[in-house]
């Protein structure tokens, strides 16, 4: 059983309510009182005096770091305690699966401006984590990989991570490849560059006339931009806009 025993109300408040969410039997104590003989995990402010046994692991967290608390003490319970590993699979809205170990403690499915901010929150006071990324899409993964300095990051084969989804599981396969991903080895890279192909090119270029509400396309430079990430299609169209004023 989790338990929260703290004096800090902020961190009080957001531990219990993401316990909550998620549907986790817990109980909070007082600093100082026994601890039920059920307790596994606890979770405390640096501040808090709070005595335990070795049979019973600590989490420490502030109020502002509370869900963090509450994946750690999780992955402590189920035995997923470990390494921290990033799954990404890449594309528009990338998938993302974070694991402790091999236990799933947070999914996301973001838009592909979004991913490396949250990959970097995900990952900021982990302890040597790596951030594992599929070789599918490979202009949105480039720039990910390119973007994520200071970050142990792997290539992965990512043939075959993508389940079968039944009914009612749609919207899911970005994100449970993303775990796959996760869960496989791939090749330690620094940075990738890749040159877009015309059929790469004329989608892009296509896409931006479809969004447009003036039925324009951009030129191929400014496609070019949009493959490396440069540009999103929408600030694309308003560079071509401002070219002809």
């Amino acid at each position: 059983m989790i338990v929260v025993a703290t004096a800090d109300f902020e961190l009080y408040h957001e531990a219990v309510a993401e316990l909550r969410s998620r549907g986790v039997t817990f109980t909070t104590i007082e600093p100082g009182d026994s601890l039920p003989e059920q307790a596994r995990v606890l979770i405390t402010s640096p501040d808090d005096d709070v005595e335990s046994d070795q049979h019973v692991s600590r989490v420490t967290a502030t109020g502002d770091d509370a869900r963090r608390a509450v994946d750690e003490a999780l992955a402590t319970l189920r035995g997923g305690g470990g390494q921290t590993i990033v799954g990404v699979d890449p594309g528009t809205r990338p998938g993302i699966a974070v694991l402790s170990g091999q236990t799933v403690v947070a999914a996301f499915h973001v838009p592909l401006a979004d991913a490396v901010d949250v990959i970097r929150r995900e990952t900021q006071d982990a302890i040597d984590p790596v951030v594992r990324i599929g070789d599918g899409a490979r202009l949105q993964g480039a720039k990910l990989i390119n973007e994520l300095d200071g970050v142990a990051v792997e290539l992965v084969d990512e043939t075959g991570t993508t389940p079968y989804l039944g009914s009612g599981a749609r919207g899911m396969g970005d994100v449970l490849a993303a775990v796959n991903i996760a869960r496989m080895s791939g090749e330690r890279v620094e940075s990738r560059e890749i040159e877009p192909t015309a059929g790469e090119l004329q989608r892009i270029k296509s896409r931006s006339r479809e969004v447009s509400e003036d039925n324009r396309t951009i030129d191929e430079t400014l496609a070019r931009r949009v493959a490396g990430g440069e540009l999103s299609i929408d600030e694309a169209l308003d560079e071509h806009r401002a070219q002809e004023e």
